[in-house]
């Protein structure tokens, strides 16, 4: 098992827009082989620097399979317009991915 997840800091005030992006989106990721679940996360405000930490969390059947979708039409697709909203983020995400420890 693989989880994918990319960390997002979301300028305060943008919270509400950044989530609308998620729920709104137009997903295939169930289209995918090895595809298991997807969850986005709301992580703590941070008051001092200004924004509020989020995730996206995929778990894949595997690291061939999450590169896979890395490379495919579905990816470009659910990509496209990532840079069009009105969400303010402080820097790029943060990718971060993690193979399952079987037995654990």
């Amino acid at each position: 098992m693989y989880i994918a997840m990319n960390r997002f800091k979301v300028q305060n005030g943008s919270e509400e827009a950044f989530e609308d992006v998620w729920k709104n989106r137009d997903s295939s990721l169930s289209e995918m082989q090895g595809f298991r679940e997807f969850h986005l996360l709301r992580g703590p405000v941070n008051e001092t620097e200004g924004y509020t930490l989020f995730a996206s969390h995929t778990v894949w059947a595997s690291q061939e399979d999450f590169v896979a979708w890395t490379k495919s039409e579905n990816f470009r697709a659910a990509h496209r317009n990532a840079g069009g909203s009105k969400v303010h983020y402080l820097g790029h995400p943060q990718f971060e991915g993690f193979s399952v420890v079987e037995g654990a």
